[in-house]
């Protein structure tokens, strides 16, 4: 990834860049599957989003999960409307990089995209991950229903015993209903499945996040 030394404040809505009204032109497929990125999707199926560092790495976890229907990458949690790569790696978005999941439930709980997230990244280190310093690599979940809401935040508090256990500092993943979600440029969809020698700074605490939260496939 470029741009990996960015700042570690959010702007506000005035200091963010003013983007644009257009939104990202894609192609509509989904590389691996072929799944439109965009839906329309299967009736019952449920999205969430995930950030979780390098949205190229982020991406391959959970396009490889049985029950996943579709993903996609983007920016969501800032203020610049349909920003570029540029833009929101430069911190003066808000954004984080973002992975849309969007799921059977029937088929695979929470749960388990939650267990993913939380062992698959260090959820302890603010405006970063790993050697990738900046705002749009910060830990974040954004949910899109109630019960979605409730079970994250019961897995947050779970996970946190666990690293606590371990001697880990406190989880400090921004967690919060979805805003917009912008898609990234085509070349970033997939981006490891185009380029499997590509880059994926993801590290994971070692630290197993309990399952069986009252969520498994319904």
């Amino acid at each position: 990834m470029f741009f990996r030394h960015k700042p570690t404040n959010l702007p506000s809505a005035a200091e963010a860049l003013p983007g644009r009204a257009e939104e990202m032109s894609i192609e509509p497929n989904h590389f691996v599957n072929g799944e439109l990125l965009k839906g329309p999707y299967p009736e019952g199926a449920e999205t969430i989003y995930f950030g979780l560092g390098c949205f190229w790495g982020a991406e391959r976890l959970f396009w490889q999960l049985p029950g996943v229907i579709v993903t996609a990458v983007g920016y969501q949690g800032g203020h610049t409307p349909n920003p570029t790569y540029e833009e929101a790696c430069s911190g003066l978005t808000g954004h984080t990089e973002a992975v849309k999941v969007v799921y059977h439930p029937k088929i695979i709980g929470l749960d388990t995209l939650l267990k993913t997230f939380w062992e698959e990244h260090d959820p302890t280190q603010g405006m970063r991950q790993g050697n990738d310093m900046g705002t749009q690599y910060r830990s974040a979940i954004y949910t899109t229903t109630p019960q979605q809401a409730e079970i994250v935040e019961k897995s947050r508090a779970t996970y946190g015993e666990a690293l606590k256990a371990k001697g880990l500092g406190p989880i400090t993943t921004e967690i919060g209903p979805a805003g917009p979600f912008y898609y990234a440029e085509t070349y970033h969809q997939q981006y490891l499945a185009k380029n499997p020698n590509g880059y994926c700074g993801l590290a994971g605490t070692g630290v197993s996040c309990p399952i069986g939260l009252g969520v498994a496939a319904q």
